[in-house]
């Protein structure tokens, strides 16, 4: 069909002739239903994308806040940390940082004590993090640990134990800000933003 005659009838789609409707029925029937996304397949995780493409790509979540991620690759293994500041949309700080040695859970508190370094004491907003247990450990957990010189009640030693005590301390002295779980990888824009920052170390670049 050319386009001419498309052209000039806007809105209608030649029917498909019978050879090719038994065309179209085959390639149908041959070709594999792509696989529905579930509780623990992601659908950003894995393309490991930029900051500028994570911008071009994603538009949904909350537009006001700090949004703090980590990554590493192995448990211990080399790792990253990403924090960003955002008002209505636009950024207004960034950092980010990785180690050649270390842990999912220090390169997310090393994200949350980046992020809320970019806020005043007197701040009243929102800080993300994707990781329950840093959210846990910091709105639940650490006073406990604090008032016992801390020590937990189960046998063994407070998990990098400085980096607690420092997130601790920082969000004590931001008690308007809020420190919120947020879950991840489901195209919530500046939590990608976050990733993009703390898996930069394997890029070489945002």
């Amino acid at each position: 069909m050319s386009q001419t005659v498309l052209d000039r009838y806007p809105g209608w789609s030649p029917r498909l002739c019978r050879d090719c409707k038994r065309a179209e029925s085959r390639a149908m029937a041959t070709t594999k239903p792509q696989a529905k996304p579930t509780a623990t397949t992601s659908r950003t995780k894995s393309k490991d994308l930029t900051t500028a493409e994570v911008l071009a790509s994603y538009s949904g979540g909350p537009d006001t806040g700090v949004f703090t991620d980590g990554a590493s690759e192995g448990n211990p293994g080399p790792g990253g940390w990403g924090a960003v500041h955002v008002i209505d949309g636009e950024i207004v700080d960034e950092a980010h940082g990785s180690e050649a040695h270390t842990t999912n859970n220090r390169m997310e508190l090393a994200a949350l004590i980046a992020g809320l370094r970019m806020l005043p004491v007197d701040a009243e907003t929102d800080v993300y993090t994707d990781s329950q247990l840093v959210v846990n450990i910091v709105t639940k957990w650490a006073t406990g640990w604090k008032d016992r010189g801390w020590t937990k009640k189960s046998p063994g030693p407070i998990a990098n134990l400085e980096l607690v005590k420092e997130a601790y301390a920082l969000s004590q002295e931001r008690p308007g800000v809020r420190i919120n779980w947020i879950k991840a990888h489901i195209g919530n824009r500046w939590n990608e933003y976050a990733d993009a920052l703390a898996t930069s170390y394997r890029r070489g670049t945002h």
